[in-house]
């Protein structure tokens, strides 16, 4: 059947379930594999995509739920487990050897599956021929939704862990999984692991290390498409992994946040399908179609936009670049002692600045996803609390890759914040985000063994902001703004001590690009029809809130979101969620912070309805977290589970 439903039975007995979309032409085809935790039977088919590879490319699609998730039998036990790349090695050796299959695969994905493409690509599979990670990270701590410049991160704590936690707790599909769906339903709830390993793992190691590539780029070995957006949490990323690889290899870098490129805010977008059908024909079916031989990166260049929480399209133009980094680019360099200073005197050494703890909430949240989360807004009402530089741009300016600050500070604490916030000021006054940096301190030797900071020593450090690519107007002001937090993309410092700026040295180290690239012609990249972007299902978000609040007489700042979904295959089930929570700092004692998050579940099949209801409560005082998370489970509005964990564990220099 051009569509069917199977089990692959691993070496140890588990059976992962696994839909296949096969054409309806004369094989055998090569085979592209995608892997999620995402239920593939209801929550997220992602179907439309695999019928067009399928269909279009003319290639045999495989989406796999992993481990004990969806359909599949075992337990989740963690994100991106040894075991889950075992897994797919065998999944891989599995399509390899059907009869309708080439021989070879590709494996593909976005988020999620676009990590376990990389994590097993790095065991080197003998059948795996390409991939193409999509929105990916090469390093679990430095870049993913947990911690970031050594700090943990506080709104993601509202979203994908405990929506994890919700999921996970959902049944097999009845019809797929037989007469004992119910018993390995109970089964799997008793047995449920929260992926919330990050709340003790506060420093990088061994945790940390499993599943990251960094910086062992020599095991890939296949060769790889990287896509990658300007606006999403994954940005670095991409630039390492085209830097670093030593395989066949391209980046489509667009001005994406983690949405498809084919719905993403801001556009413009693109349809995706067709070049990674190029990336396939060339590496699995070894057509000379020119993907290998046409520049290696193609790039979004951004131009100055005014900034909206849903922006729709952001100004610029594609282009070609034959290397990374580019080829005639350098350094510029702007000393803080040479800049206008709206925060202070003019022959001021140094600035001081009072920290607050909630600083932070006009930029983009949880790294940019469909609403309720943002793309940044104007950046005045942060500026206010941070240490403010300005230098004019009188020809027009384009940067392109990590910006970096290399700051002389000194702290009255131990433990300490550094944010750096490059903006573009407008002929309105308004300021708009470019590229973003947050940095603890006591990481300035190592993630691995931090070390407090001797309050009052004077320390240079230097704090990598995020990738970039933007054209300055000429006319208009680049902004440098310094504070002591970034949340709530990051959780607050344990006090509110003054930072001190030393300006003698200090500078601000932009990645200047030299112009248009002079290689010839443009990008011509596949337009958007409609339909393009959409599943089969009916995907509805409703109620989509992002609060900014601030209580006086308590003397709080909170962010809220809610967001409820829904989707239905008429006849075969229908499915909803919620998801929302509360961040909170007290801005002036910034160690009581907190988040407050639920997520509820439910999908209804003829046989059954299962719902579950996740609740999560972190809070800080300046020495320790404290987390709670329950978990109810029901089925038809009768409460079959409950599970509870509980931890209280010190603040390891965070």
């Amino acid at each position: 059947m051009p569509e069917s439903n199977v089990f692959i039975q691993m070496s140890n007995g588990t059976r992962l379930a696994a839909s296949l979309y096969l054409p309806d032409t004369e094989g055998p085809w090569p085979a592209l594999l995608e892997a999620l935790p995402y239920r593939k039977d209801d929550l997220l088919t992602n179907a439309t995509v695999y019928r067009r590879l399928r269909d279009e490319g003319d290639y045999a699609i495989c989406r796999v739920d992993v481990r004990g998730t969806g359909s599949s039998e075992g337990v989740a036990t963690a994100e991106y487990p040894p075991q889950e790349q075992d897994d797919l090695c065998e999944v891989i050796d599995w399509l390899s050897r059907q009869q309708w299959c080439t021989g070879s695969v590709g494996m593909f994905g976005t988020s999620y599956s676009g990590f376990n493409a990389i994590q097993t690509a790095m065991r080197q599979p003998p059948a795996l021929k390409a991939i193409v990670p999509i929105y990916a990270t090469d390093d679990r701590y430095t870049d993913d939704i947990h911690f970031g410049g050594g700090i943990r991160k506080a709104l993601e704590f509202v979203g994908y862990p405990l929506f994890m936690v919700s999921m996970n707790a959902l049944p097999p599909v009845p019809s797929l999984a037989g007469e004992e769906w119910r018993t390995r339903w109970l089964e799997r709830i008793d047995r449920l692991e929260p992926w919330y390993g990050s709340v003790e793992e506060q420093n990088d190691g061994p945790f940390w290390r499993q599943g990251s590539l960094r910086p062992d780029y020599e095991l890939i070995t296949v060769p790889t498409m990287v896509v990658g957006g300007w606006a999403d949490i994954y940005r670095n990323v991409a630039l390492r992994l085209i830097e670093h690889l030593r395989v066949p290899k391209r980046l489509l870098m667009g001005p994406w946040c983690h949405m498809s490129p084919n719905t993403s805010i801001p556009g413009p977008r693109i349809d995706l399908v067709p070049e990674m059908i190029r990336w396939w024909d060339r590496w699995l079916r070894g057509i000379e179609n020119g993907v290998d031989t046409e520049p290696p990166l193609v790039l979004f260049a951004r131009r100055s936009t005014p900034p909206e929480p849903a922006l729709d399209e952001v100004r610029g133009e594609w282009r070609f670049e034959s290397a990374w980094p580019p080829e005639g680019h350098k350094e510029m360099t702007l000393p803080l002692s040479s800049a206008h200073r709206p925060s202070g005197p003019r022959d001021a050494m140094e600035e001081t600045l009072a920290v607050r703890g909630d600083v932070g909430v006009t930029a983009h949240i949880r790294g940019s996803y469909a609403p309720p989360y943002g793309l940044p807004i104007d950046q005045r009402p942060d500026e206010i609390h941070s240490l403010v530089y300005e230098w004019p741009v009188e020809d027009e300016l384009e940067i392109l890759g990590n910006p970096m600050l290399v700051a002389t500070v000194r702290s009255a604490s131990p433990v300490a914040f550094l944010s750096a916030k490059i903006c573009e000021v407008l002929d309105d006054g308004t300021s708009a985000l470019v590229s973003r940096g947050v940095f603890n301190l006591t990481h300035r030797d190592s993630h691995t063994m931090p070390e407090p900071l001797v309050p009052g020593e004077a320390y240079e450090v230097s704090v990598e902001l995020d990738a970039t690519s933007w054209v300055f107007e000429a006319g208009s002001r680049i902004r440098l703004a310094i504070a002591g937090s970034d949340w709530p993309n990051a959780w607050p410092p344990p006090e509110a001590s003054d930072l001190t700026v030393v300006l003698e040295g200090t500078r601000l180290v932009l990645p200047a690009a030299s112009g248009p690239a002079s290689l010839r012609g443009a990008p011509v990249l596949p337009p958007v029809d409609g339909g393009n972007g959409r599943s089969e299902e009916d995907r509805e978000f409703d109620e989509a809130t992002w609060r900014i609040e601030h209580d006086v007489y308590a003397r709080e700042t909170r962010v809220a979101v809610h967001q409820l979904s829904s989707s239905a295959l008429p006849g075969r089930w229908s499915a909803w969620r919620t998801e929302g929570g509360v961040v909170g700092v007290t801005p002036l004692a910034p160690g009581t912070a907190w988040v407050e998050s639920a997520v509820e579940t439910a999908i209804s099949w003829p046989e059954v309805t299962a719902r579950t209801r996740a609740r999560l409560e972190l809070r800080s005082d300046a020495t320790t977290y404290h987390f709670a998370l329950d978990l109810d489970v029901y089925e038809n509005d009768e409460r079959v589970r409950t599970r509870h964990w509980e931890k209280v564990t010190p603040r390891k220099l965070q």
